[in-house]
């Protein structure tokens, strides 16, 4: 947490000296790695608790973003890195487990940038985070960070497909989301990016109030979904921030597989695909 909060510090230091659009930009070609470590128990108890998952079983699909953030916003925060760090904002995460991870297994954690594509609001960038277990690759991740500027006339690509229709799928929960969860959460994950903990800081970034983490927000779906001896992989996509405090509505279709978070008035803030073995590739 100490070293997730130094990046911050220095994302904020270098972020103006930064401009996303370059025709030229490149991305690092290196990447940052922990060595193996046990997962400490009481981050993970706490982690389980705020998210929904079980109190015991497996890692929590999503833990290993979490252990691995630190160097995730490192990297970004590094020289060599093309896009200012303040104002990207998180669009999806897709995550492939290989196979179930033991609580008490110690995790090897890698970082690194894949590449930059033209988005119609800007430039996003792809970033990997891998886990292996005495060199065996077991669990991995792809996310994709926005940075918003203006495209050159002709330059912006076309939307993407649309997504599943998240406002049909059926509700099958609400939670009322208190005005403290982003600092909770923060304290719990090290990210404490301002836009999450309070809303004068929020305010600072364009929120009108603190928005709860996107990280969060998968974590708490995938964790109704449930945790099994089956393995299956995620896309989720970030579409709207939640505003705290807030009362949300969890969707999802009868098998499991497509599940939604939407808000006041149908909104939709996060859809999300789950594939099984036997399913097809990775959504």
């Amino acid at each position: 947490m100490t070293s997730l909060s130094a990046s911050l510090v220095r994302g904020a230091v270098t972020s103006p000296f930064k401009r996303a659009g370059q025709p030229d930009a490149a991305l690092p070609s290196g990447r940052l790695t922990r060595p193996a470590a046990p997962v400490a128990p009481e981050p993970l108890a706490a982690y389980r608790k705020i998210c929904g998952f079980a109190e015991s079983g497996p890692l929590p699909v999503t833990y290993p973003h979490v252990l691995a953030f630190p160097l995730t916003m490192r990297l970004m925060t590094g020289r060599a890195f093309p896009l200012p760090v303040l104002g990207l904002v998180h669009t999806w995460i897709e995550i492939t487990p290989h196979r179930t991870v033991r609580v008490d297994e110690a995790l090897e954690l890698a970082v690194y940038a894949r590449e930059l594509t033209a988005h119609r609001r800007g430039t996003e960038v792809t970033m990997v985070t891998e886990a292996r277990v005495a060199g065996e690759l077991v669990w991995e991740s792809r996310s994709g960070y926005l940075s918003r500027h203006r495209r050159p006339a002709g330059e912006t690509p076309p939307p993407p497909p649309a997504s599943p229709a998240a406002e049909e799928l059926p509700a099958a929960a609400e939670w009322r989301l208190p005005g403290d969860l982003g600092r909770r959460y923060g304290a719990v994950s090290g990210d404490r990016n301002p836009i999450h903990l309070h809303p004068l800081t929020a305010r600072l970034f364009g929120f009108p109030r603190a928005i709860a983490h996107g990280m969060w927000t998968v974590a708490r779906c995938l964790a109704e979904v449930g945790e099994s001896a089956e393995l299956f992989s995620v896309r989720a996509e970030f579409k709207a921030p939640v505003l705290l405090p807030a009362t949300v509505t969890y969707a999802a279709d009868p098998a499991g597989n497509a599940f939604a978070l939407r808000g006041a008035e149908g909104r939709v803030h996060l859809v999300g695909a789950v594939t099984r073995p036997g399913q097809g590739d990775t959504p």
